[in-house]
């Protein structure tokens, strides 16, 4: 499977890389989990034999590499970010 990459931009400039292994089998299983984190207000993460509890209280955005597919009708798409 392919790795995959989540960058954690903190309220306090801060950021964290994690690398990580494809988690589901197909976009639709991925849209589901990304749900359930969203309604769950924390991003669980387990590196290095450890649990991390993340607060979304404490992000201020996600970057999420390469980006999944099946995003809903809403996302914009094909974008280029700059500044």
């Amino acid at each position: 499977m392919q790795d995959r990459g989540l960058t954690i931009h903190f309220n306090d400039g801060s950021k964290m890389n994690i690398e990580f292994p494809k988690q589901t089998e197909n976009d639709m299983a991925a849209s589901v989990r990304l749900a359930e984190a969203l309604a769950a207000r924390q991003l669980l993460v387990e590196a290095d034999g450890a649990l991390m509890v993340i607060p979304f209280d404490s992000i201020k955005y996600l970057t999420a590499y390469p980006a999944p597919g099946g995003l809903p009708a809403y996302a914009i798409k094909a974008a280029s970010v700059s500044g």
